[in-house]
């Protein structure tokens, strides 16, 4: 008697894969973070083309979401950067957010390679099976992919910002440093300094000194897993190099720990990711992005 209802569960075949796994990517929320808050923050695609694009990168097909204004070009583009969780729907909503303000917005899933992070149940999982085995030379070239595919259909590259959060916090600070043509970077509690390893020879901290892009750092001083004294560092090897670089600033919220700015997670701190999100955009405004 169940067999309906598993059935309807199914694909109609003949199916193409590569469509099926397309309504995936955006959609739910990974193991690691389940349930998520009742608060949770959900942006409709009224007036938005959304939804899962694919380019290659070195060989390999990368999915990204996608969000823009309906029939528009000429856009200003914000390359999304995903937590360690990976493109779930929080990083969809994310780039519908800065589409119905007018970009075009993309978040590559950068873990192609590696794994789904959706699937493990805790962050160390993901960590030993994905970003551990993630070299940060492959992720620098699957955003400058991801950069020229979005010049190719609709966006203005002379007006790139890119936004990361947490794991891809750091990798937005690494590619500011990366590519000189992004006008503004946004760093959301992004690990600035760390061990070197195979597949992270450099950290920020290490190329801050070449730093010509303006980067905002935002930080919850209770953050355990970011040292206060390493933003510091950072901010001190900032002073030190280019102009573009030296425009760059801080800003660290005192009662904020990680994530705060996560609406679906226990984390979150409604104040301050409301803060946060404004000075995100005057910062895109301000540095010539939107």
């Amino acid at each position: 008697m169940l067999k309906p209802e598993v059935d309807s569960l199914v694909p109609h075949v003949p199916f193409d894969r590569r469509t099926f796994l397309k309504a995936a990517l955006g959609s739910g929320f990974a193991a690691a973070v389940l349930p998520v808050s009742a608060q949770t923050i959900h942006t409709d695609a009224t007036g938005l083309e959304a939804g899962e694009v694919g380019f290659e990168s070195n060989g390999t097909l990368i999915p990204a979401y996608r969000a823009q204004p309906l029939g528009k070009t000429h856009l200003p583009v914000i390359i999304v950067v995903h937590e360690i969780f990976g493109v779930h729907e929080h990083i969809a909503d994310v780039c519908r957010r800065f589409a119905k303000l007018g970009y075009l917005a993309i978040a590559p899933d950068l873990f192609v390679r590696e794994g789904d992070a959706s699937v493990y149940p805790t962050i160390q999982q993901i960590d030993r099976n994905i970003t551990s085995k993630l070299p940060d030379a492959q992720v620098m070239s699957d955003l400058d992919t991801t950069v020229a595919w979005a010049g190719e259909h609709g966006g203005d590259l002379k007006r790139l910002g890119i936004n990361g959060f947490c794991w891809g916090g750091r990798i937005t600070w690494l590619y500011a440093e990366h590519n000189p043509h992004v006008k503004a970077a946004v760093a959301w509690y992004g690990r600035v300094a760390g061990p070197h390893t195979r597949t992270m020879p450099q950290n920020p901290i290490d190329l801050a000194s070449d730093l010509q892009v303006p980067v905002l750092g935002l930080y919850g001083r209770q953050d355990q897993s970011i040292p206060q004294d390493t933003l510091a560092q950072m901010k001190k090897a900032i002073a030190q190099g280019p102009q573009g670089g030296r425009g760059s600033d801080f800003v660290v919220y005192d009662d904020a720990g990680h994530a705060f700015f996560a609406d679906y997670r226990p984390s979150y701190r409604k104040a301050d990711a409301e803060d946060g999100w404004k000075r995100a955009l005057a910062w895109f405004r301000e540095h010539g992005v939107a």
